[in-house]
């Protein structure tokens, strides 16, 4: 019997999840919209010259983001990587087959801010380089990015978002010291959209290349991202990648996802971004007004969201003397049932709910989810 898509998860013995976290990876990204669905279906049914289609769908790409050129990855992470690649190799073969583990003699440094040390960074490391950081956590000098390029820097990384640019030069001023010295910048802006013009505002602002996830706020498929920038820097991300036998080999976006990113970018850009904005505000008031008059709880609006983006999110902060149950009690009661509910913890005793990962009408599920903890806590701390 064919297994619906409905029963995929429960066949296989798994909980289904109300996210109202964020477009986290581990809980799958985003979900994705019928023309995305439709376009990767599409794409499934035929076999295509897959160079071909990556170099077409970067045109179609380019020309709807307005930039030089474009190139679908496979996430965000892996175009960090293949950016970095091209970067250190440009389009020299006898360059691109020495990556990662001979890079003597070649460009082999990366430049990052020390506020910006991150997790992600591994996929700048993994082509080899060294990461030369600069400034301290609270503030940069334009002088220590002068100082630290040199003969050996092959780009400047910059992660992009309110929290990572604390402490960090302006891009500006990174784009015009790396530049005077012929240093390329790299932006990471995996999660900075909305607004959906970041797609064209790094480039425009001077980054050579900027990277985007797909299956964040695009709702394209998970394991893609997108590359835009600079023409000869794309020409040499596409040696570096799939199917070539250099360091992207093992990063191979399908056809599938291709067709999907492409069509994710075009739907993204036919809606009404300020409306959505406006749905997301309805969902944090309902759900700071579904918590007023609750003893021991505050709720109110926070903003930005949790990388800087211009989407509030609802903040509600648990008092555990006054509850008798803690915050981390409460997201334990969350997390039980089918679904349960994920959300996001405060640096605080609180949670975060974030609307961009709720469709409309289930802010009423979680409110009722809420509830339903601080009943119990009520009930056992009484």
């Amino acid at each position: 019997m064919q297994t619906q898509a409905s029963d995929i998860y429960s066949d296989l013995g798994l909980r289904r999840v109300i996210n109202a976290a964020a477009t986290l990876t581990r809980l799958g990204g985003s979900l994705m919209p019928r023309p995305v669905l439709d376009a990767m279906m599409a794409a499934a049914r035929s076999y295509i010259d897959l160079p071909e289609l990556q170099r077409r769908a970067g045109e179609k790409l380019a020309r709807m983001t307005r930039n030089e050129a474009a190139y679908v990855s496979s996430g965000a992470a892996a175009g960090l990587t293949l950016s970095t690649a091209a970067c250190i190799t440009g389009t020299d073969p006898a360059k691109i087959a020495r990556l990662p583990n001979d890079l003597v003699g070649l460009k082999n440094e990366v430049v990052i801010h020390r506020c910006q040390r991150n997790g992600y960074d591994h996929a700048v490391r993994q082509t080899g380089v060294t990461l030369v950081e600069i400034g301290m956590h609270g503030i940069t000098h334009p002088w220590e990015l002068e100082s630290a390029i040199n003969e050996r820097t092959a780009a400047v990384v910059y992660f992009a978002g309110a929290n990572f640019e604390k402490g960090a030069l302006p891009l500006a001023t990174v784009v015009g010291i790396a530049h005077a010295r012929s240093v390329p910048v790299i932006v990471d802006g995996a999660a900075q959209i909305p607004p959906i013009a970041n797609l064209w505002n790094y480039t425009e602002a001077g980054a050579d290349l900027a990277v985007f996830s797909g299956g964040k706020a695009l709702r394209g498929p998970q394991s893609s991202g997108l590359i835009v920038g600079r023409a000869d820097l794309i020409e040499a991300i596409r040696l570096n990648g799939p199917p070539n036998a250099a360091i992207g080999r093992p990063m191979k976006c399908g056809k599938e996802e291709i067709a999907g990113l492409v069509a994710a970018v075009e739907f993204y850009l036919g809606q009404d971004e300020p409306a959505l904005i406006q749905r997301y505000e309805r969902q944090v008031a309902r759900v700071v007004d579904a918590m007023a008059g609750i003893a021991g709880v505050t709720a109110r609006r926070d903003f930005p969201s949790e990388a800087g983006q211009p989407m509030p999110r609802a903040l509600i902060v648990f008092d555990s003397a006054a509850l008798g149950v803690d915050r981390d009690e409460v997201v334990r009661r969350l997390g039980e049932g089918d679904p349960y509910v994920e959300v996001a913890k405060s640096a605080t005793d609180g949670i975060f709910v974030n609307p961009q990962t709720l469709a409309d009408g289930e802010e009423d599920i979680v409110i009722e989810r809420i509830h339903q903890a601080l009943g119990r806590a009520r009930r056992h701390g009484g």
